[in-house]
């Protein structure tokens, strides 16, 4: 979404008009916040259990993930039509056709925030302290490399000397 919005805005009468506006609020978002906050969360979900060596609970997991998605749309993709509609952005206040999709960008904010304190309270708190199911050594189906050849988590100087690995990366020769 953020890419496409980005190539509406190349246009230059497109992004004239567009300029200081809630659609440029949503772009910058769609493009920022996605892209970086949720690879950080699929990163934390990807190594979580390699740093701490406990699993943590999938169900809780996944309602994160789509929680979050669903939060996160409900909140900026109205903001595209309000910056369509004219709403400037940084105004205290507005006029009342902007009313609608204020109240849905809005509930889609506290509720984006409220998970993300779910998430700290439900999955990340636990996972550091330890609370959970012993994570297995390679926990993922795909999980090939050097790091995950060592138990989870990974002992304090792991290897004195660097092993040597198959041409597939998938095990430690010797």
């Amino acid at each position: 979404m953020g890419g496409f919005t980005g190539l509406m805005l190349s246009m230059a009468p497109l992004d004239q008009a567009l300029h200081d506006t809630y659609f440029v609020v949503a772009h910058f978002h769609y493009t920022m916040v996605a892209g970086s906050l949720f690879a950080l969360f699929g990163g934390f979900y990807y190594w979580a259990p390699k740093w701490s060596g406990v699993m943590y609970n999938e169900f809780r997991g996944k309602l994160h993930f789509w929680v979050s998605l669903i939060s996160f749309n409900v909140t900026f993709f109205p903001q595209h039509f309000l910056g369509l509609a004219g709403m400037p952005r940084r105004y205290a206040d507005y006029p009342a056709q902007f009313a609608d999709f204020n109240m849905l960008s809005s509930i889609g904010a506290f509720t984006f925030g409220i998970t993300q304190v779910l998430f700290f309270l439900f999955i990340v708190i636990p996972v550091m302290r330890g609370h959970g199911e012993k994570a297995a050594q390679r926990p993922w189906d795909a999980a090939k490399g050097l790091e995950w050849e060592v138990p989870s988590p990974a002992p304090f100087h792991t290897y004195e000397t660097p092993p040597k690995l198959d041409e597939t990366a998938t095990r430690v020769i010797g």
